[in-house]
Parts: structure tokens; C-alpha cells; sequence
């Protein structure tokens, strides 16, 4: 299989034209010298006693008999010298084979591999064996394909059909990333075999396949983008003393084929130096969402540091369908603020028109307390680690009752983050919290009809606080459906 894949139809060729020439050179003198011999013995008698036509005849049937012996000695030599050069060959290529870095393949106009060398155990996880027959999306995705076959198609050479240096990303059998660079030429149907693809494919150096990791990931955060493949669900945040609904946080949903989290998205476009290009795609899919909440609910937006000092966020927000004194923006702990003053600044005359500040997932760390500390926000959001187990845990309790004091006293509200059952919602409203959101009070939705049912509490809600028993405390977390895959939520900005 190997020697017709690889292109060395035509050499053989060639070897077996010469032989044929050399042995049809040797049977013409081979006819020759038995012709002349029959000459001589079929000569008239009258003829036959010149002596010098014996001795001529004689002396050509010997030249003629000693040429051809000569040739088809050479012949054979030359047979075995060929026999030993083409062992050699093979033995040079098995080496290759056997010893080298560079994985070389072949594949059908189908896309099915019908020649692998043994490097692919090594790059990929998968043996020759195994990938001969299969499909190339065996190693490559989908997706990856159509863009390998793009970069192939501009930079392949229109008269050799050869293309070089193609970076490509393909997949190995533990589901990690293998960057490769490619090289090949297309082969077109002959005697009686399919055309396809052959080439050769080396590993990049780990910059190198990081510059193209990067760049790969910058194309597809640009998909979206222009795409517009972000949806936006609203959980709703309750008043716990009432039930209704005071606001609702927007979560960012990404509609693609892989089904990636929000948070793989953000932290992939910030480690690219998108971070920001792509929270405001998401901030500008909330707030045109946002257009058909009921008008007392305000809307929390969560916003990395770094948008909030953007210009363009003010620019953004005069121009939003939501006024001001309905939006809250929310600061995760996670992200590190270098310059609190520049950010208090900037944020002053959003501030002045009626923005809220939030300081999400307090309780997580200490970052958060810096945050409330320097920002005086006037929402604390408690993170879910805080939250959960609160009613049977004394630490837990103990802490949740002196951040409700620490609020009272700096003139913010509590919002208790992540109530997913109705021990957890009894524990903090008796202790003095007065609003939260989780799975037990309400699941996010991208249904618009859904955000309109919104202006009462759950089953069994009992105003002034508290709710009733039910039989099952925990909530079911199930996923909101969409057009591909269920989208994620973005639990935290990038």
C-alpha cells in the first residue's frame, strides 16, 4: 500500500521500461547472430568453399553470440544492483517510518485515511491501524477541517497542487489539543485508485503553537461577536420579606457547537486581549434583552474592572433603553482593581445619575472586602459558598449575621446568592438579609414570557418572611433549552 500512496508509481514505471528496452536490444542481436549463422549453413555448396566467406560469417555469428553473452551479463548485474539499491530504498524509508517525528499520511477524496505512519501513536494516541479506513474528523474537528481546507485551497501552488505550512489543530485520543503544521499536494485518480491527500505533519513549538492557539481563539471569539451568538437569560433577585421581584442579573449564553461554558469564553477572550470586546458584545445583548422587563426591576450587569474604566461604557449606558437608576453593576471578587481611585472616578457620574455599585461573590475571599472597603457599593452579593449549609452550619451563621451588620452599618443591602433550598432561604431571612436569588426562588430564562410572571413570589410564600415547608427542600437545576446546545450561565465577569 505504502509504495503506490506515496507517489513511486512512476519510478517503478521507469525501472520496468528500461528492462524492457535492454531486453529487447539483447533478442534482436540474439536474432541476429542466429540469422547469420542460418545464412551461412544454407549457402549453396558451390558457395560454401570459399574460404573467406566462412571465415567471415564465423567471425560475425562469434561477435554477434559474444555481444548478446556481454549484454546479458551487464543485464544481470545491473538487475542485481537495482535489486540491492531498491532494499536499500526500502530499508531507508522503513527508517523513516519507523524513527521520525514527522507524521506522514494519506487520505481518500473523502477524507479517509488510506496510509498513516507510526507517529501517530506518538502525536495523536491512535496507531496506524487504527486510523486506516476511518475518518479524518477521527483527529481533526469539524470545524478545523472546513478552516484546514481554506488555508489549503490559498496556499497551494495552482501548478504543482503543493501546499506548505499549514497550521491546523487536531485532537488527540485523550481529548487534549495537538497544534501541527502541514504540508502536502493533492493527488489526483489513477489506474483505477481514488484521488485525495498525502503530506507530512510536524508538531509546532510550544510558542509557536501558543501564538496559533491564541490566534485561533481570537477568530472565534470574532464569530461570535459578529455573529451576534450571544443570548442573554435574567435570573430574578427577590425582596425576601415580600416575595416580589426587585431585579434580575443578566447571564450571558453562548450558542456553539461545543457547548462551552460562559466562563470558558470570557477567560479565553481575556487571555487573547478580548476580554473587553467581548463583555460589551454581552452588555449590549443584556440591555436590548432588557427592554421587555417590567420597569420596577433593575438590572445587574456583571463588568470586569477593566470595562468599567472604558469610555466607551458611558457612551454605552446614555444610549441604553434601561435609565441608569435602573442598572447595577456588579464587581466580582476574582478580579484584581490596581487603581481604585481611577476606577471610583470614572465610575462617579454613572453614579451621580442614579448606578448602583454591587460587589459580587462576597464571603469568597478577601479581595471582596477590599472592593466593598474602597467602593462602598451599595449592593453585597454573598457567594454561594456562603450561602450553602448556612442553617446547619454555627460558622457559617455567625459570619452571615455580621456581614447583614456590616451592611447596616455602610448602607448597603444584602442579596443572598445561590438559595437553592427553603432551610437555606428560612436562615437568611432570619437573619435580617433582605433579598436573594438561587434556584429555589427562580432559574434563569431567555423566555420573555417567562420574566413576566415575575411580580409574585413563589408556592407558598408567606409575607414578612420566611417560606413554607415543602417536600423537597433541593430544586432541580435544570438547563433552559436552545437552538444547538444549552447555553451556560456566566456566573462571574472575566
Amino acid at each position: 500500500m505504502f509504495a503506490p500512496e506515496l507517489g513511486f508509481q512512476d519510478t517503478a514505471a521507469g525501472h520496468t521500461g528500461g528492462r524492457a528496452v535492454v531486453i529487447g536490444v539483447l533478442a534482436v542481436q540474439a536474432v541476429l547472430a542466429l540469422s547469420a549463422g542460418a545464412a551461412v549453413l544454407l549457402l549453396p555448396p558451390g558457395l560454401s568453399t570459399l574460404s573467406g566467406l566462412h571465415i567471415l560469417a564465423g567471425s560475425l555469428i562469434v561477435i554477434l553470440a559474444s555481444a548478446v553473452v556481454i549484454g546479458l551479463m551487464r543485464f544481470v548485474r545491473s538487475r542485481r544492483r537495482e535489486r540491492i539499491r531498491a532494499r536499500g530504498a526500502a530499508e531507508l524509508i522503513d527508517t523513516v517510518l519507523c524513527t521520525s517525528r514527522e507524521w506522514l499520511w494519506a487520505v481518500d477524496d473523502l477524507g479517509y485515511f488510506t496510509f498513516s505512519s507510526r507517529a501517530s501513536g506518538v502525536l495523536f494516541g491512535f496507531e496506524a491501524s487504527e486510523l486506516i479506513g476511518r475518518h479524518c474528523r477521527m483527529v481533526i474537528e469539524a470545524e478545523d477541517l472546513v478552516r484546514a481546507r481554506e488555508s489549503v485551497q490559498s496556499s497551494k501552488d495552482a501548478e504543482t497542487s503543493v501546499w506548505t505550512g499549514v497550521v491546523v489543530r487536531c485532537r488527540h485520543r485523550d481529548g487534549s489539543t495537538v497544534w501541527m503544521e502541514s504540508s502536502g499536494r493533492t493527488r489526483p485518480p489513477a489506474a483505477g485508485q481514488r484521488g485525495g491527500v498525502q503530506g507530512t505533519s510536524r508538531l509546532l513549538a510550544p510558542r509557536t503553537a501558543a501564538e496559533s492557539a491564541a490566534d485561533h481563539s481570537r477568530a472565534r471569539i470574532r464569530e461570535v461577536i459578529d455573529g451576534q451568538l450571544i443570548m442573554t437569560a435574567f435570573q430574578p433577585i427577590h425582596d425576601l420579606r415580600s416575595g416580589r421581584v426587585i431585579g434580575v442579573e443578566a447571564l450571558s449564553r453562548f450558542v456553539s457547537d461545543d457547548g462551552a461554558s460562559a466562563d470558558y469564553w470570557f477567560d479565553k477572550a481575556a487571555a487573547v486581549g478580548m476580554g473587553t470586546q467581548l463583555e460589551f458584545a454581552a452588555l449590549e445583548a443584556a440591555l436590548v434583552a432588557a427592554r421587555t422587563l417590567p420597569a420596577n426591576m433593575y438590572l445587574a450587569l456583571n463588568l470586569s474592572p477593566a470595562t468599567c474604566l472604558d469610555p466607551r461604557l458611558r457612551s454605552l449606558l446614555a444610549l441604553s433603553p434601561v435609565p441608569a437608576d435602573r442598572i447595577v453593576l456588579e464587581l466580582t471578587e476574582h478580579l484584581e482593581v490596581e487603581d481604585y481611585g481611577r476606577l471610583t472616578r470614572e465610575l462617579k457620574s454613572l453614579r451621580m445619575r442614579g448606578l448602583r455599585l454591587a460587589v459580587d461573590d462576597a464571603g469568597s475571599g478577601f479581595a471582596s472586602m477590599r472592593h466593598i472597603l474602597h467602593l462602598r457599593p451599595e449592593i453585597i452579593k454573598l457567594d454561594r459558598s456562603l450561602i450553602a449549609g448556612i442553617h446547619d452550619d454555627i460558622g457559617q451563621h455567625a459570619l452571615g449575621a455580621a456581614m447583614v451588620e456590616f451592611a447596616r452599618r455602610i448602607g448597603a443591602t444584602i442579596v443572598a446568592e445561590g438559595i437553592e433550598t427553603a432551610a437555606e432561604l428560612a436562615a437568611v431571612s432570619g437573619l435580617g438579609m433582605t433579598a436573594g436569588q438561587g434556584y429555589f426562588l427562580g432559574r434563569p430564562t431567555v423566555q420573555p414570557e417567562e420574566w413576566g410572571k415575575w411580580s409574585s413570589g413563589p408556592e407558598g410564600w408567606h409575607t414578612g418572611g420566611g417560606a413554607a415547608p415543602r417536600s423537597s427542600d433541593v430544586v432541580d437545576r435544570g438547563h433552559v433549552p436552545s437552538p444547538v446546545h444549552p447555553p451556560q450561565d456566566r456566573t462571574r465577569p472575566t
